[in-house]
């Protein structure tokens, strides 16, 4: 009854059968790493704000002591402080990105 080219799924529904079996794979795999849990998710969390909060308060450092040696109509430190925020914002993206391809690209077990 199998090998019935009426039952075969169509494309569409192939492609949403392995994309489910995929996040189930990804599922059952967070359970048996439960020690990545409450710790692992504090460590990131303190990675991306550290990954923003040194750039951004390196840029207005850097910007009140240009300000200070060098006064003039432009502020500095505000220009520099944002281009610290972006900087730092990348940078968490970046990292963020990282450990998104890394869970990702984990081999799946296949329980067969």
């Amino acid at each position: 009854m199998d090998d019935d080219p009426a039952h075969r799924p169509s494309d569409a529904e192939a492609a949403l059968i392995r994309q489910v079996a995929a996040k189930a794979a990804r599922k059952l795999r967070a359970r048996r790493e439960g020690d990545r849990g409450v710790w692992f998710g504090l460590g990131m969390s303190g990675l991306v704000g550290w990954s923003v909060a040194v750039p951004t308060l390196l840029g207005a450092m850097l910007g009140l002591w240009w300000d200070r040696h060098h006064p003039g109509a432009r502020s500095w430190t505000l220009m520099l402080l944002v281009a610290g925020l972006v900087i730092g914002c990348a940078n968490a993206w970046h990292w963020v990105a990282r450990e998104d391809d890394a869970m990702r690209d984990q081999p799946e077990d296949r329980d067969e």
